[in-house]
């Protein structure tokens, strides 16, 4: 199996499953355009996560890391009309763009967009959120998991990408700090009494990683 495959695979999976699209198509290319990093998740994935609100009935939902707004846009589908989704940006060009994204998507009414470093922001928020989705720079992953967990609630759910690295995460010499952080995160989550979690490794037109999901039971 090699990245041809993988890649090949997701365009049937999403081709079968998914049907086009068009503000998500044009959230992808207007991300494109402006030069932003192709680190979106892919179609599939956002599915999941879309499913994922969906199956918790969520009614709030964090997102820290918002890139062109391709992820928030399938997470805020899956509220209710009265439900909201805060998103926060490093990135004010990434922010902008994905502004206009949400608001093309006819979804600004439950998206708040915060500018600026995501540790300054998140100890304002409202809390709790039901669901909680991390995609942001990795060596911050454990503090940012533990402001997800500290704005949940008994049922919430907290998702974490990127947490497979490629195999890097099986590296616990390596120097680079987004592997340490995912390492840190795993050990902080299997030291927390309060959750109950899985990682799973996948492949796609994405490459090799993986992600994690972790129930909050009190």
């Amino acid at each position: 199996m090699d990245q041809q495959t993988w890649t090949a695979v997701d365009q049937y999976l999403t081709s079968t499953l998914l049907p086009p699209d068009p503000a998500l198509t044009a959230t992808l290319e207007s991300s494109r355009r402006a030069g932003l990093p192709s680190i979106a998740v892919s179609p599939t994935q956002g599915k999941l996560l879309h499913l994922l609100a969906k199956m918790t009935r969520a009614k709030s939902i964090l997102e820290i890391g918002t890139l062109g707004g391709y992820s928030t846009i399938w997470l805020a589908r899956a509220l209710p009309a009265d439900g909201r989704l805060v998103t926060l940006e490093y990135e004010p060009k990434h922010a902008e763009l994905a502004k206009a994204n949400i608001e093309a998507a006819g979804l600004a009414d439950r998206v708040e967009v915060k500018v600026g470093a995501a540790l300054d922001s998140l100890p304002g928020l409202e809390g709790p959120f039901d669901l909680s989705f991390i995609d942001a720079d990795k060596a911050n992953n454990p503090a940012y998991f533990k402001w997800a967990l500290e704005y949940s609630r008994p049922g919430s759910v907290i998702v974490v990408d990127n947490v497979v690295r490629g195999g890097a995460v099986v590296q616990a010499d390596s120097t680079d700090p987004s592997i340490q952080g995912v390492r840190e995160l795993h050990d902080l989550i299997a030291a927390e009494p309060r959750v109950d979690a899985t990682a799973l490794q996948t492949v796609g037109d994405k490459g090799y990683d993986g992600l994690t999901i972790a129930l909050v039971t009190s």
